[in-house]
């Protein structure tokens, strides 16, 4: 898993073409790019993925797919629904899984993109499936105490500056595709 501090200046930059990298090596040519931005815009900490998924659907997109905006959630309570209709419409989709998460206080406002399947719900206890050839998280706050609540009172100063990198950084590595 490979770390990003959204307080650097190259970090969108770095992040664009680690992500470039790694759909290259992993994605065959005729594979549907899909952008799943997973949570919730009614907990601030729960929004970054939404968020993201506003901000690339904005883009118009010809290059990838987005499910999961502000106006559209995906979330824990429709996430099997989705993923299902995602491998009704594709054949061998190439999911890239987005979803805030939480962490150490010295790895607030990092993200982060990793290899395989996010595991959605990890940090708050929900059991939602895993899903993703890569993901993105965004650290929005402490985890180990009160997860619920920590999401609730999340600053969103601190998702929308991470939804701002890591959109960024998409808008980078679609651009080179």
């Amino acid at each position: 898993m490979l770390y990003y501090n959204s307080k650097q200046l190259s970090s969108s930059y770095e992040f664009g073409k680690q992500l470039l990298e790694k759909i290259c090596r992993q994605r065959s040519t005729n594979q549907p790019l899909i952008f799943l931005c997973i949570g919730s815009d009614r907990a601030t900490g729960d929004s970054l993925g939404p968020i993201i998924g506003y901000k690339l659907k904005q883009r118009r997109l010809s290059s990838a797919y987005v499910y999961g905006t502000l106006e559209n959630p995906v979330h824990a309570k429709n996430l099997n629904e989705v993923i299902r209709e995602i491998h009704d419409t594709f054949e061998r989709p190439f999911i890239i899984a987005i979803d805030a998460s939480l962490g150490k206080a010295s790895h607030v406002g990092y993200f982060t993109l990793g290899d395989g399947a996010l595991k959605p719900g990890a940090g708050v206890g929900k059991e939602l499936p895993q899903v993703g050839n890569l993901y993105v998280t965004g650290i929005v706050n402490l985890s180990g105490f009160l997860e619920n609540t920590l999401l609730q009172t999340t600053r969103l100063h601190i998702v929308m500056d991470l939804a701002d990198k890591i959109s960024t950084g998409i808008f980078y590595c679609l651009a080179k595709l």
